[in-house]
């Protein structure tokens, strides 16, 4: 009779170390990533931290630098997609001052430009951001198309 108290303390110091186990991992391996209308909104509250940010690099304002292996660029918002595929559009009130769309300068050295990378591609970035809506980034990583289209005829 003295085995039960023994398997049941020993039991459920077995399942709290693995509820534990499987917390911490989730806690540490799930990272998220905001738009860049979100960086916009809280740019006071998020400057000099560490952020993931998620946009659209703005053609035109690629600068690669081969000798340096210093990437420069602006990202914009994604566009909604499914705004120019509704059949209603949403009426949007704009700020008559606002009129340019929000942007971030991305400035990435010592890391080498990644294949896929092209303006008006997806891209997440990670690094910091400091005074002036720059983003130091650590790392550039570019996204796949969610939806593929077929080869146009030539």
């Amino acid at each position: 009779m003295n085995i039960r108290p023994r398997f049941f303390i020993g039991a459920g110091l077995i399942i709290l170390a693995i509820g534990y186990l499987i917390g911490n991992a989730m806690r540490t391996t799930s990272e998220y990533y905001l738009t860049v209308s979100e960086v916009a909104a809280r740019q006071s509250e998020l400057g000099g931290q560490a952020i993931r940010v998620a946009g659209r690099v703005k053609p035109g304002t690629v600068n690669w630098e081969p000798n340096t292996l210093t990437l420069k660029f602006e990202i914009v918002p994604i566009p909604d997609l499914n705004a120019d595929t509704a059949p209603i559009k949403p009426v949007v009130a704009t700020d008559p001052v606002a009129t340019d769309p929000v942007s971030f300068r991305v400035v990435a050295a010592g890391e080498p430009k990644p294949d896929m990378f092209a303006p008006g591609r997806d891209v997440i970035v990670e690094g910091e951001l400091g005074a002036g809506g720059v983003i130091t980034a650590t790392q550039v990583m570019t996204s796949c198309a969610s939806k593929y289209k077929p080869k146009q005829a030539q």
